[in-house]
């Protein structure tokens, strides 16, 4: 069983805030500074190039990529980091529509990130090949996969209400159609136990700075089943990729199984940093963590529906279609959120209408939901969000 409150203590909170944003960026390990100091100067600094192999940065893609792997169920050897999600999306989208080359249909559903809308949109014009991108309602995801559908591409947890598909039923459902799934993770790993294996996911991609606790900008992640990952054709040929990088063939070959998905250079620094974040996660029970959850996100629920009748639930009640977030829709939602974020409740706006509050409890726990509640109590019942500066948009919301 998971020590919640030992976990909590091996991150840097500061003094007074409630921070429920971690589903849009994670607070930094306390232990990531020294980490990435030693990769600067007793790395970086003392070996310079001899780093590659004497530190082992080459490696450091798949070998930590099979620690992020266990935090979604992948098995060991197919899970490999680097570059960003929406690089990892292009990938894994390009090689599912040269398996299904007679098909056109990409699926995917209103609640996806719109960057993987965007990479399907690109692709799709790169291609010149008539493709379509279809998109429609998360409930209505299951009844549109027919026969003309190549990939359903979903996000397993929409990023804007927190309602979480089932990954097993919608993957066998596009399998028994003849399509190939990929799922992104981005709001999903390290939020509960995912299990790309147990659910047959074909690809599945997603990023390490969220409930990972990466750092911004910190490398992203592909998964390639087993059966595919000898075969897959990487759309992306990188030089990492290549069977023998340090050849120099003037062709392209791809190396064997995952490491094919490689594309640029390892992000040494972001990588260390990572790996302080991971060291937490490896101690950690996924069981324990869905648990407490739930736990933490039916209590804010109730405290905030009690107080605020004026805010409307956006995200499931029932446990089994909930992420790790809570989000509530209110007219004034960004102006709301500007208060609570004033007076230490860290949460973020999505457009339309969308406050939205992420719960990790590595690092929250019962009385900092208890004394959000009553902070987000004040701001709405008080009015305190009318105000002008609290109505002005910033670049991030």
């Amino acid at each position: 069983m998971t020590d919640f409150a030992a976990t909590k203590a091996l991150f840097h909170l500061p003094e007074g805030m409630i921070y429920l944003d971690g589903n849009s960026l994670g607070p930094l390990p306390l232990s990531a500074p020294d980490r990435v100091a030693r990769t600067l100067a007793a790395e970086w600094g003392e070996m310079l190039i001899t780093g590659w192999n004497k530190a082992g940065w080459m490696a450091q893609p798949t070998e930590m990529g099979d620690r992020v792997g266990r935090l979604v169920g992948a098995e060991p050897g197919h899970v490999v980091l680097g570059d960003t999600l929406s690089i990892k999306v292009f990938q894994a989208l390009a090689a599912a529509l040269e398996m299904r080359p007679g098909r056109k249909v990409i699926l995917s559903d209103s609640g996806n990130f719109p960057s993987d809308l965007y990479m399907a949109e690109g692709l799709i014009a790169a291609l010149k090949q008539g493709h379509e991108l279809r998109v429609v309602a998360p409930e209505a995801v299951a009844e549109a996969i027919d026969g003309d559908v190549a990939v359903m591409m979903i996000t397993e947890v929409d990023y804007r209400t927190g309602r979480r598909h089932d990954m097993a039923a919608l993957t066998r459902r596009a399998h028994q159609a003849g399509a190939l799934a990929i799922w992104d993770l981005a709001h999903s790993a390290g939020a509960f136990p995912v299990d790309v294996a147990e659910g047959m996911a074909d690809f599945a991609v997603g990023c390490t700075y969220k409930y990972i606790n990466g750092g911004p900008g910190a490398p992203a992640f592909i998964y390639v089943a087993p059966r595919h990952s000898g075969t897959v054709n990487p759309a992306l040929s990188g030089w990492l990729g290549h069977e023998a990088p340090f050849a120099f063939d003037p062709s392209y070959r791809p190396g064997p199984g995952i490491e094919r998905m490689r594309v640029g250079t390892p992000p040494v620094l972001g990588l260390a940093a990572l790996d302080a974040a991971l060291d937490i996660w490896d101690s950690v029970d996924m069981d324990a963590l869905r648990a407490r959850s739930l736990e933490l996100t039916d209590r804010f629920i109730a405290g905030v529906e009690a107080a605020c009748p004026t805010l409307r639930l956006a995200t499931p009640r029932d446990h089994a279609l909930r992420g790790s977030q809570v989000s509530f829709h209110f007219a004034d939602g960004y102006a709301a959120m500007q208060a609570l974020i004033a007076r230490g409740v860290i949460g973020d706006f999505r457009a339309p209408d969308i406050m939205r509050f992420g719960f990790t409890p590595l690092y929250i726990d019962l009385d900092d939901v208890d004394r959000a509640v009553a902070i987000i109590a004040e701001v709405i019942g008080k009015g305190l969000w009318n105000r002008p500066e609290y109505k002005t948009r910033a670049r991030v919301t």
